[in-house]
C-alpha cells in the first residue's frame, strides 16, 4: 500500500512502566522506575501510562504508585496515565494528580472472571461509575478491551459481542479505546473485521490497538490497523510485558520496533529513536535480562561491538 494511503502521523502510546513493568516478578525500585520514565520522556514518546493503582496484595510491583507519579515531571507535551481499577484505586489516582485514567475490562465473561472476579454486566457497571467520577472530575477517560480477537479461555471471540461491548462503552462516555491482542493470536484479517464490526459506533481517531508479539504477527497487524485508518498504537519498551491472566502471552510489541517501522515507511512520530533504544537499555539494565525487542538487541549489539573496536584502538 502507498505511504500517502496511510495515516501521516501516529501517536504512539507508552505502556511499558505499567503494563510491562507489573509482570517483572523481581521488584524494581523507584528510583529505576523514574528513571526509566525520565529516559522515555526524553526520547518524544506523547504519552506514557506511568503505573497502575492497584491492590499491592495482587501486584507488588505497583505499590509505589502514588509515589512515582508524583515524582515524575513530565515534559511540556507529554501526557501520563495510569490504570484505576475500582473507587479506591481512582481516589488514590486523583490524589496523587494523575490526570487520565485508563479503566479495564475483557470482551468474554471467562476472562473478565479471571482477570478482575467480575462478570461482563459487573465490569461494564464498574466502569459507568467510575467514568461518571472522571467526567466530574475533568478528567481523560481511556478503556482497555482485552481479548478482542481470541480468549485463552473460550477461543475466538465473537465480533458481535465486541460490538456490543463497544457500543455501551462508546454510550458511558469514554475518550479513548485501545483494542487489546491479549494472547497475540490474531492476524491481519482479524484486525480488518474487527475494525469494519465496531468502525461504525467509534471515530477511528478514538480507537488504539494494542498488540502482544507472541506469534510473531503484530507488526503485521499494526499495518492492517493503519491500512484500515487506525492512528493510535500501543507499545512497551524493549516488549516488556504480558499478562498474568491469559496463559501463554508473551510480551507487547516492542516500542522501538512499532517507530523503527512507521519511520521507515514515512509515517511520523515526532520520536527520537536513538534516545528511546537508550530508554530500552535502561528497562534491560533494571530488569535484569535481555529484553526482546528485535531492533532494541540489533542496535545494543552494535554499540557493543563499536565500544569494542574503541578499546581496540586505544
Amino acid at each position: 500500500m502507498p505511504a500517502n494511503d496511510l495515516p501521516g502521523r501516529v501517536r504512539v502510546v507508552e505502556v511499558g512502566p505499567r503494563d510491562g513493568l507489573q509482570n517483572e516478578t523481581e521488584l524494581v525500585s523507584l528510583a529505576d522506575k523514574l528513571r526509566l520514565a525520565n529516559a522515555l520522556a526524553a526520547s518524544g514518546l506523547p504519552q506514557i501510562e506511568i503505573a497502575s493503582f492497584v491492590s499491592p496484595k495482587w501486584i507488588p510491583q505497583m505499590a509505589d504508585a502514588p509515589e512515582l507519579v508524583k515524582a515524575f515531571v513530565a515534559p511540556p507535551g507529554v501526557a501520563v496515565s495510569a490504570l484505576v481499577p475500582n473507587d479506591k484505586g481512582y481516589d488514590a489516582a486523583l490524589s496523587a494528580g494523575i490526570k487520565e485514567i485508563a479503566l479495564f475490562m475483557s470482551a468474554t465473561e471467562s476472562h473478565n472472571k479471571k482477570n478482575i472476579n467480575k462478570s461482563s454486566r459487573e465490569a461494564i457497571d464498574t466502569l459507568e461509575k467510575l467514568t461518571v467520577r472522571a467526567r466530574q472530575d475533568g478528567l481523560r477517560i481511556r478503556c482497555y478491551l482485552s481479548v478482542v480477537f481470541v480468549c485463552p479461555y473460550e477461543g475466538k471471540t465473537d465480533p458481535e459481542k465486541v460490538k456490543q461491548i463497544v457500543d455501551r462503552l462508546v454510550s458511558i462516555g469514554i475518550d479513548e479505546l485501545s483494542l487489546g491482542d491479549t494472547i497475540g493470536a490474531a492476524t491481519p484479517s482479524d484486525v480488518w473485521h474487527i475494525l469494519d464490526r465496531v468502525g461504525g459506533s467509534l471515530n477511528k481517531d478514538k480507537i488504539a490497538l494494542h498488540f502482544h508479539d507472541t506469534r510473531g504477527t503484530a507488526l503485521a497487524n499494526v499495518l492492517a490497523g493503519l491500512q484500515a485508518g487506525v492512528s493510535i498504537f500501543d507499545a512497551s519498551i524493549g516488549g516488556l510485558g504480558g499478562c498474568p491472566y491469559a496463559p501463554g502471552a508473551s510480551g507487547n510489541l516492542a516500542t522501538e520496533d512499532l517507530v523503527y517501522m512507521l519511520q521507515g515507511m514515512g509515517v511520523e512520530t515526532g520520536i527520537d529513536l536513538e534516545k528511546l533504544v537508550d530508554a530500552g537499555e535502561i528497562a534491560q539494565e533494571i530488569t535484569k535480562r535481555k529484553l526482546p525487542g528485535r531492533y532494541l538487541q540489533a542496535c545494543l549489539a552494535g554499540r557493543a561491538k563499536s565500544l569494542k573496536q574503541a578499546e581496540t584502538c586505544r
